[in-house]
């Protein structure tokens, strides 16, 4: 990758956490406010970015239209839609819609719970490949050496005391996954979430999705977050139907 359009990604993901001004992006990049202008400048004619009447600069519209079509372009996502839509409005709970690539699981979709307590989680963010309920779901559906390599790759950041820490952990916690085919995290993640995901699978099997539905503790307890499981199983076996599996499959 050039240098140019490396510094112009790093602006673009600087961005993504809130406005910035040209000296902070300067700081960011340690080059000097020249170069990071002329980057911007370019950024702008193609309405990336846009500069406020403070000169503090944003994500502009053409880089919404661009994430728009990349969403539509994910199949998935298009058929998975009205069932997500109706576990949502069944549960009233968070539902996420997480799919694998190069290495990283991330949100494609989400559907908001009726409660004051959200979710942090976003369209795009990436999911914790050791704690996330969908991320060991879909680890799970890898190859068994492809699982271990990425399995060996991960910093087992110990966000609560629950959170699983070693690679040994990990890899056996998939295992069950794989054989039961359905994952949780139980306040592994956020220490007052709990969450149960599973696969949506195309015509070959093949795990091409995961489902998941996360509930703040202050809503349900853990065990009545279990009892969800057969709605959430449903719902992922009929996104599997519609994405060519046969019915009969799990």
């Amino acid at each position: 990758m050039s240098q140019t359009v490396s510094r112009a990604l790093r602006i673009l993901a600087e961005l993504g956490e809130g406005e910035r001004s040209l000296d902070q992006l300067a700081a960011v990049l340690g080059v000097h406010k020249t170069t990071v202008l002329r980057l911007l400048q370019s950024l702008e004619e193609g309405r990336f970015v846009y500069r406020d009447a403070g000169y503090r600069y944003h994500l502009g519209a053409g880089l919404f239209a661009l994430s728009g079509l990349a969403l539509e372009q994910r199949g998935v996502r298009r058929i998975a839609a009205p069932h997500l839509a109706e576990l949502n409005a069944d549960t009233g709970q968070t539902v996420h819609l997480a799919a694998y690539e190069g290495g990283e699981v991330v949100y494609i979709d989400k559907y908001d719970s009726r409660h004051a307590v959200r979710m942090y989680s976003r369209i795009g963010l990436r999911a914790a490949l050791h704690s996330a309920a969908v991320s060991k779901v879909l680890l799970a559906g890898l190859p068994a050496p492809e699982r271990r390599r990425v399995v060996a790759g991960i910093d087992f950041t110990p966000y609560t005391a629950r959170t699983l820490t070693t690679p040994e952990a990990l890899l056996a916690e998939l295992d069950r996954v794989a054989a039961q085919g359905w994952a949780q995290d139980h306040a592994e993640h956020e220490a007052f979430i709990n969450c149960v995901a599973a696969p949506i699978r195309d015509a070959g099997g093949r795990v091409v999705a995961a489902v998941s539905i996360s509930v703040p503790d202050i809503a349900l307890p853990y065990e009545q977050v279990l009892e969800l499981l057969p709605q959430l199983l449903a719902t992922t076996r009929a996104i599997s139907a519609d994405c060519g599996r046969p019915a009969q499959q799990p």
